[in-house]
């Protein structure tokens, strides 16, 4: 009769401590560059995707959303006044009105910073208003 062979049990714990060992050096450096890959999404989304559907919304209605219409009138035409006639939407092809964080995006028609359209922001990995450092927040006026 053939004898297996199995590892033992001071084998396997060794194995476990090597590994965990080597998940321990590589982590910090993948999570430095998850964050930068968030945060570069998130400013794709507010500068490009967000700002390309706000535009084409406005070409259609002549006017942006309202701070109450939010970001949600992308996706559907708003009933809360003013509701616009004219509306061709839905003007984003995802529905993907949350930053790469899961928090909603800032939108605020008129802008604080920028009076004549609006302000759109992500408060960034902490989800909280400023920062600094990764935790800064990343703003359609810089």
């Amino acid at each position: 009769m053939k004898r297996m062979h199995a590892f033992s049990l001071p084998e396997i714990i060794i194995a476990v401590i090597i590994l965990s060992t080597i998940a321990l050096l590589i982590m910090p450096r993948l999570s430095g560059k998850t964050e930068k890959s968030r945060r570069a999404a998130a400013l794709m989304d507010i500068e490009n995707g967000l700002a390309s559907a706000l535009d084409d919304y406005e070409a259609d209605i002549g006017r942006f959303p309202t701070t109450e219409q939010g970001l949600h009138a992308l996706l559907e035409k708003p009933s809360r006044e003013p509701v616009p006639a004219n509306w061709q939407g839905p003007y984003l092809k995802k529905k993907r009105l949350l930053d790469p964080w899961g928090n909603s995006y800032i939108y605020k028609c008129p802008g604080k910073f920028n009076k004549s359209a609006y302000d759109l922001s992500s408060y960034g990995a902490d989800g909280k208003e400023g920062g600094e450092g990764i935790d800064r927040d990343l703003n359609s006026w810089e």
